[in-house]
C-alpha cells in the first residue's frame, strides 16, 4: 500500500475508467479525474457507531463511482478524519482502489479538541497549543488559527489521522473568520504567511493543491466586513511562487436555496465584475461545493415544478445533487454521507446526465417553495 503520493492523472483516469456508463461523471480539473458527486464527512455525533457508518459509507461510495472525499480535522472532535483513514486503508489494503485514484481533501484552521469536547475549550487550548509554543493566544480567532507553525501542526496531525502522507486539497478553514477581530490589512498579512507554508508544504509533497473552504467569505458583498476576493487570495499566491502557484481549489456552499456563487456578482477576475463560478473559472481555480442538502433541510422543500423537471430523478435528495453538479462551473458536488443506503441512493444521480446549460437556467425558475 503506497500512501507516500497522492491522486495522479494516471490513477483517476484508471478509477474512471472502471465506471464506463458514466461519461458526465467523471470531470478533469488541475490534471486530475474527478467524480462530480463527492462524500462529505461533517455531520454525526462524535461516537462510535457513527464512525463505524462513516467507514463503511466511505468504502461503499469508492467502489460505486466516488473518488472524491472531503473531511476536515474539527468535523466530529477528529474522529471524520480517523474514520475516512480507516476506510481507505481497508480499501487500499483489499486492493479495492488504490491510493492514486482518491481526491483526499481536508481543512485546517478551527481547533479540532481530540475525540469529544474537552471539559474546557480554553484550557485545553492553553494546555495543547500555547503553552507548547506552537501558537500564541493573540493568534486565535474564536476558537481559529492559521499561522504557519499551527498550520504545520495540523497538517501533520490530519496525515496521521488519515493514514496518508500526501493530502490532496488541503483548504484554509474559513479564514474571513479571522476578520472579526483583526484589521484587513493584518488578515492579509496572515493569509500571505499561511500561502507561504502551504505552497512549502507542496513543495515537500506534503500537499498537492491548497485553497479556501468558506461558508461567507466568497459569497459575501464585497462591503461585508468578512468578504474575499478570489482575485486578491490568488494575487498573494503569486506573489509568493509566481504563476506556477498551487492554490487551485475553492470551497463553498452551493445549492437550490443558496445561489449566491452562481447569481452574486461580487468577484472580480479581469478587473469586470461576475459571480464565483464565473470568475474561478477564468482564473482556474476549481470549485467544490458543499451543502448540497443543506444537512438534509432541502428534502421535501423542492418546488413542484423543479421535480417535474428532474422527473427522471426519484427523490429530493437525488434532485438536489443534480442541481448542484449540472451548474455551470461546479466540479464536485458535495454531499454528507454517513450511511451506505445514503451512498446507494445518492450515487445513482451519477448515471442520470445532467441537463446542459440551457435546460440549467430553466431549472432557476423557483427552484424552491410552492
Amino acid at each position: 500500500m503506497n500512501t507516500s503520493t497522492g491522486a495522479t492523472p494516471e490513477g483517476t483516469q484508471r478509477y474512471r475508467d472502471r465506471f464506463p456508463d458514466r461519461p458526465d461523471h467523471f470531470r478533469p480539473q488541475q490534471g486530475l479525474w474527478i467524480s462530480s458527486i463527492g462524500l462529505g464527512t461533517y455531520l454525526g455525533e462524535p461516537d462510535a457507531e457513527t464512525d463505524a457508518r462513516y467507514v463503511a459509507a466511505v468504502q461503499r461510495a469508492v467502489e460505486c463511482g466516488v473518488n472524491v472525499i472531503d473531511t476536515a480535522i474539527n468535523y466530529r472532535f477528529q474522529r471524520s478524519e480517523r474514520s475516512v483513514g480507516a476506510a481507505l486503508k481497508s480499501l487500499f489494503e483489499s486492493g479495492r482502489a488504490q491510493r492514486d485514484e482518491i481526491v483526499v481533501a481536508t481543512k485546517g484552521g478551527y481547533v479540532p479538541f481530540d475525540g469529544a469536547w474537552p471539559a474546557s475549550p480554553e484550557r485545553y487550548i492553553h494546555e495543547n497549543y500555547i503553552d507548547a509554543g506552537i501558537a500564541r493566544a493573540d493568534d486565535f480567532v474564536d476558537m481559529h488559527c492559521m499561522t504557519p507553525e499551527y498550520l504545520w501542526h495540523q497538517l501533520d496531525q490530519s496525515r496521521h489521522n488519515l493514514g496518508i502522507d500526501c493530502i490532496d486539497i488541503y483548504y484554509l478553514h474559513n479564514p474571513e473568520t479571522q476578520l472579526e477581530a483583526i484589521p484587513r490589512d493584518q488578515f492579509r498579512k496572515r493569509l500571505r504567511d499561511a500561502i507561504a507554508f502551504l505552497e512549502e508544504s507542496a513543495d515537500e509533497g506534503r500537499i498537492q493543491f491548497y485553497g479556501l473552504a468558506t461558508w461567507n467569505g466568497l459569497r459575501a458583498s464585497p462591503k461585508s466586513s468578512n468578504y474575499l476576493a478570489l482575485d486578491d487570495v490568488l494575487s498573494l499566491a503569486r506573489e509568493v511562487r509566481g504563476l506556477h502557484h498551487h492554490c487551485r481549489f475553492v470551497q463553498l456552499p452551493f445549492n437550490v436555496a443558496m445561489l449566491d456563487a452562481l447569481t452574486a456578482r461580487n468577484q472580480r477576475a479581469g478587473g469586470e465584475l461576475m459571480s464565483l463560478l464565473e470568475a474561478a473559472q477564468r482564473l482556474g481555480v476549481t470549485v467544490m461545493c458543499s451543502a448540497t442538502l443543506l444537512q438534509a433541510r432541502l428534502i421535501g422543500q423542492l418546488s413542484p415544478a423543479l421535480r417535474e423537471k428532474l422527473s427522471t430523478l426519484t427523490t429530493d435528495a437525488q434532485r438536489a445533487i443534480q442541481f448542484t453538479r449540472s451548474a455551470p462551473g461546479v466540479a464536485t458536488a458535495l454531499v454528507g454521507m454517513s450511511r451506505v443506503e445514503h451512498v446507494d441512493e445518492n450515487i445513482a444521480v451519477s448515471k442520470v446526465p445532467p441537463p446542459d446549460e440551457a435546460a440549467f437556467k430553466r431549472l432557476l425558475v423557483r427552484p424552491v417553495g410552492s
